[in-house]
């Protein structure tokens, strides 16, 4: 049995995480925002947002461990570690700091050989959309939105995941910034000089627009916009840096650049 039975999750990728260990017994209470399982909305108490939280309401599961993740929540967990809660807060940012989240979580819940088999899944994922990458000539260059006001360009692990699929993420010099606000573009015509092939939109947190996108001053040149490759992966699918990133959101982006590819084969 676990020494942990009853984990508060802060964020959406660890109680997905525990659900696929087959450990969500060990699940007192979940972020509002978990979408994953869908099954995890009704069976386990919402007790935070994500850069939002109150204390009293994650304490009052009466949790042995809380698992956070990120800076943006650093506060909280400051807050429960002075109100004697144990606390980890993982930071991953690209695919390999995913499986090595896995891997710890697996080990705190006593389920390392179910860490080891979804681990080693999620690789063969990776690898299947690598082989399939180099059977491609041409790799477009693609614009991932994280956020419209103002833009924020793609994460850690979502330019790795481009680069994966057979892409080439136009702001990959801003992918290394874990802050949001250090992916900034702050002049739109930024992305018009880039001319991505394809543009993924995936506000975090509301539905992403493409219209409005598309009719942003001198957008209309974007090689992307005048061929109709403007997609929207649902930030659920991508943004959490867990297994849905790969098992959706890499599969969402490799089937995008097949779309590119079959268009531009003449």
């Amino acid at each position: 049995m676990s020494h942990y039975q009853r984990i508060a999750c802060l964020c959406t990728e660890a109680v997905e995480t525990l659900y696929a260990l087959g450990a969500e017994d060990s699940i007192a209470g979940i972020s509002g925002f978990t979408t994953r399982p869908a099954r995890a909305r009704t069976e386990k108490p919402k007790i935070s947002g994500f850069s939002s939280s109150r204390l009293e309401r994650i304490l009052a599961v009466k949790p042995d461990l809380v698992i956070g993740f990120s800076n943006m929540q650093a506060e909280i967990c400051r807050d429960l570690a002075a109100a004697g809660i144990e606390i980890h807060l993982f930071n991953q940012r690209d695919v390999a700091g995913i499986f090595r989240m896995i891997q710890v979580l697996a080990s705190m819940v006593e389920r390392q050989t179910e860490g080891q088999r979804l681990i080693a899944d999620l690789q063969a994922r990776v690898e299947i959309a690598r082989e399939q990458a180099r059977q491609w000539e041409k790799r477009p260059g693609i614009y991932f939105e994280e956020w419209n006001d103002p833009l924020i360009s793609g994460i850690g692990w979502v330019s790795e995941l481009i680069q994966l699929a057979g892409g080439d993420d136009v702001f990959a010099e801003l992918a290394a910034q874990p802050s949001a606000r250090d992916r900034i573009i702050a002049d739109p015509l930024d992305v018009v000089r880039r001319a991505p092939d394809i543009i993924i939109g995936s506000w975090c947190g509301k539905k992403f627009q493409s219209e409005t996108l598309c009719a942003r001053p001198g957008w209309d040149a974007i090689p992307a916009v005048k061929n109709g490759m403007v997609a929207e992966i649902k930030s659920a699918d991508i943004l959490s840096s867990g297994p849905a990133a790969i098992t959706e959101g890499l599969s969402r982006i490799t089937a995008l650049i097949a779309r590119w590819q079959e268009r531009n084969l003449t």
